[in-house]
């Protein structure tokens, strides 16, 4: 078993339950991002679930130039430290430079470092020293034992607290697949976290960004939940098909219980047929 990681807030990722990191894909509003918030920590809270809300205060990582990336660094950072004040969660975004890490951290509780930027060591190294946890997304184009030396680069900064996201592996063009013995793999380095949302995306896919298959997150969350993972990631919208990014990945916000319904039915029901230890 993986050591439990701390977030914030008396929300651990590895303890027995099953964790929930959700939210919007980005930060397009602030009455955006405090609907979701309100939803999922009701929702959450009903449950007995563990949320950290998510949100991307930038997408330095589109298709194409001209797609939505922020409303600006600060506007997006006094959002999510509005829902955790507002709601008493945990929150998290994701850093690509190195610079962006100690001003985000004053704002977020966990780090997310992107699948594309995960072997990016000054990265690591500086989310590591920034006191916060840090969650690294393994790459599209990565065996999961190697996520192991991405985890060593963020001890290597100081960071003890370390989670690891699985989030599908690119199969041919456009497309990606989920090899779900990988997640047994990374759950001997770190909690394992399980992008359903990511996993079903077609990277660049619809003619200058990203399509994906919506449908197919619930089977793919509780898939991950059967085999055995300490937390769900799922990206969450009001009317993803006018959502700013990854719409066509994200699940609607009222589907959404659902879905966290079936898979806490399901990850208890694991746990008390579990052996006795």
């Amino acid at each position: 078993m993986p050591v439990p990681v701390e977030i914030g807030s008396g929300v651990v990722v590895g303890d027995g339950r099953l964790a929930i990191l959700a939210g919007p894909c980005s930060i397009e509003s602030r009455a955006l991002a405090l609907e979701v918030a309100e939803q999922l920590a009701g929702l959450c809270a009903a449950l007995e679930l563990p949320l950290i809300f998510k949100g991307s205060f930038d997408k330095a990582n589109r298709t194409a130039g001209t797609s939505f990336r922020s409303i600006g660094m600060q506007p997006a950072l006094e959002i999510l430290a509005e829902v955790r004040e507002r709601f008493g969660i945990p929150v998290m975004t994701d850093v690509h430079e190195t610079w962006q890490v100690a001003p985000v951290a004053e704002a977020v509780d966990l780090l997310q470092i992107p699948a594309f930027l995960c072997r990016q060591t000054d990265l690591l190294h500086a989310a590591g020293a920034s006191g916060r946890a840090v969650n690294v997304k393994k790459g599209q184009f990565l065996a999961p034992e190697d996520m192991a030396y991405a985890r060593d680069k963020v001890r290597e900064g100081g960071g003890e607290r370390i989670t690891l996201t699985e989030r599908g592996t690119s199969f041919g063009y456009h497309d990606l697949v989920v090899d779900y013995r990988g997640l047994a793999t990374l759950r001997a380095l770190a909690p394992v976290v399980f992008d359903a949302t990511h996993s079903v995306q077609s990277p660049g896919g619809a003619g200058g960004s990203s399509g994906g298959r919506r449908e197919l997150v619930a089977p793919l969350a509780r898939a991950a939940v059967a085999v055995g993972v300490d937390a769900l990631f799922l990206e969450t919208h009001p009317d993803p098909d006018r959502a700013l990014s990854d719409g066509p990945s994200m699940v609607a916000l009222g589907e959404i219980g659902v879905l966290l319904r079936t898979c806490s039915a399901l990850h208890a029901t694991l746990a008390e047929a579990a052996p006795a230890r």
